[in-house]
């Protein structure tokens, strides 16, 4: 015997083999064709489309490959200079300043104040 959940009662009720297998909700697909358009004018598709997009200057990518693969021994997060090194610094700053401030608070909790 074949059990469903009955919305009605909340609770297991006998069904038969076709009713089980279809979970509550869902109906079997009925038609796969697409309905027909009801838009007056047709619409353009993206590639017929002109190409509105414009290049304000030369594209700096293979520059930028060039100078970040250069064989200078820097790491690849500093190789900008003064701004990647403050930037690099903080970071460091704030995860140690957070590290020791999660296991300050962390102190705190597992040693709480004892009341007199």
């Amino acid at each position: 015997m074949y059990y469903k959940f009955s919305g009605f009662t909340q609770r297991l009720v006998g069904v038969g083999a076709s009713t089980a297998y279809t979970p509550q909700g869902l109906k079997p697909i009925v038609s796969t064709e697409s309905p027909a358009l009801i838009l007056e004018t047709p619409t353009k598709i993206a590639s017929e489309a002109p190409s509105t997009v414009e290049h304000f200057g030369k594209s700096r990518v293979v520059e930028l490959q060039k100078f970040f693969q250069k064989p200078d021994g820097l790491p690849v997060h500093l190789k900008r200079g003064v701004p990647d090194q403050l930037l690099y610094r903080t970071t460091m700053a704030l995860t140690i300043g957070g590290t020791i401030y999660c296991l300050i608070a962390l102190y705190m909790a597992a040693n709480p104040k004892r009341r007199k």
